[in-house]
């Protein structure tokens, strides 16, 4: 693609809603890079330190599409557009992104998109590599959108046309697992350390409550202060019983959350008769979800699609896709576009 053909639709996809710093380069629909920087500097707080993920973000941008640029091996003349992740995330670090996409989209007199960060996690299923095979979900389909920040069935009639059927009223998943993990004493995130604890520990061995929430909602507020009176009780007893239950704890915790998130899944696809099913987001990478997503599918004869694992976490190759398909249908939004922290699909 050194040469730009006048048809060519070069999107450059910029991703900062949390603390990973994102540039990515989709040519046609196909991904041509995509460049991810992380940040350690959280992991000495258990948690993301906003104020920190923000400085971070500012050091990181330029570099980060600049390789995103070298690597698709394009010129920067040749980009059509600019996506930016506009949120949910956090402000100062979506603050980043957007002011360096505004700025880049004014001094190239190109195009703004504007992306909605969880539309972005469920069009990361049309991600298309260069030489693989593409095997995307057919509309319409359902999708189990399940990360820290969210837990959500979507109904996705098309590539721009998304209905939220289910949601959390209070705490998303992947915040149960890594605030649980915490207080266990795992490192920060704890969701990827509860999942290989999981697998040497016995999932029916400890009991948590599941709440009872009506419809197609969940809720996993009950579930972590019911596993932090628990431990508590149990540490009164035997000081050592987090350590020497580690990964029983781990796996009844990861179960619980798993037929938490299953029983609605189930539930949603009878409702709409759709057999159609996806899983996006950070938390479907969880080998104990994926196991038992595959398990349903077989049961429920589901046609079952999991995106590639480097897709299901905050990357800018899912933004620079939705600004591709916004960009086909001339999506564009002004200079005064601020982020926002908070919002709906």
């Amino acid at each position: 693609m050194g040469s730009k053909n006048t048809n060519d639709i070069i999107i450059l996809g910029i991703e900062s809603s949390c603390d990973d710093t994102s540039a990515a380069i989709v040519g046609n629909g196909v991904i041509l890079s995509n460049v991810v920087a992380g940040q350690k500097v959280h992991e000495a707080y258990g948690g993301v330190v906003p104020e920190l993920a923000s400085r971070a973000h500012q050091q990181n941008i330029i570099p980060v599409v600049d390789q995103a640029i070298k690597k698709a091996a394009i010129k920067q003349s040749d980009i059509s557009a600019v996506a930016f992740t506009r949120g949910p995330g956090l402000l100062g670090s979506l603050l980043v992104g957007t002011s360096f996409a505004k700025g880049y989209a004014l001094a190239s007199g190109i195009p703004l998109i504007e992306v909605n960060h969880l539309q972005g996690h469920v069009l990361a299923l049309f991600i298309r590599e260069k030489g693989q095979p593409y095997n995307p979900p057919k509309f319409p389909f359902l999708c189990l959108l399940v990360s820290g920040g969210n837990s959500q069935i979507i109904l996705v009639k098309d590539y721009l046309e998304m209905e939220v059927v289910g949601q959390t009223i209070d705490d998303a998943a992947g915040e149960a697992f890594d605030k649980c993990a915490k207080v266990m004493g795992l490192p920060y995130p704890g969701g990827p350390y509860i999942d290989k604890l999981a697998k040497e520990g016995d999932p029916l061995r400890f009991k948590f409550s599941k709440p009872k929430v009506p419809g197609l909602d969940y809720s996993f507020s009950g579930l972590k202060t019911n596993f932090l009176y628990f431990l508590r009780d149990n540490l009164k007893e035997t000081p050592g019983f987090i350590e020497e239950n580690k990964a029983d704890l781990s796996a009844s915790l990861q179960h619980t959350i798993i037929e938490i998130l299953m029983d609605k899944l189930v539930k949603a696809t009878k409702q709409t008769q759709i057999r159609e099913v996806t899983v996006a987001g950070g938390v479907s990478a969880n080998s104990g979800l994926l196991a038992a997503l595959q398990q349903q599918a077989v049961k429920h004869k589901w046609n079952l699609i999991v995106p590639k694992f480097e897709y299901t976490m905050d990357n800018a190759a899912m933004i620079a896709i939705t600004g591709y398909y916004k960009y086909m249908e001339k999506e564009f939004v002004g200079q005064n576009t601020v982020p926002y922290a908070r919002t709906k699909l």
